[in-house]
């Protein structure tokens, strides 16, 4: 991908600074997706002790990391081929 084609623009999470570069079609979606996580950076912080904001942060990457391997799982085109295997699995014993 070509660097000029990237639009470097500024965000926020956790009451921080960070300047990130995204293709212009995808900047509404990127500012969705920080507005969700620093959302959950503030549940996160409400619900739970931490020492900090790095806690926060951590605990909720964590949190969607695992919504994320749960969700491949839960995936039917995923299932329908882990069921075909288990058949072939099955005449075969």
């Amino acid at each position: 991908m070509e660097q000029e084609q990237l639009l470097p623009i500024n965000v926020w999470l956790s009451g921080r600074s960070y300047r990130i570069k995204i293709k212009p079609e995808d900047e509404e979606a990127v500012r969705k997706a920080l507005k969700i996580a620093d959302n959950k950076i503030k549940e996160m912080r409400s619900d739970y002790a931490g020492k900090d904001d790095q806690d926060y942060v951590a605990m909720t990457l964590l949190m969607y990391a695992a919504d994320s391997a749960v969700d491949v799982f839960n995936n039917p085109t995923l299932s329908k081929e882990i069921q075909k295997m288990a058949d072939k699995i099955d005449k075969a014993i």
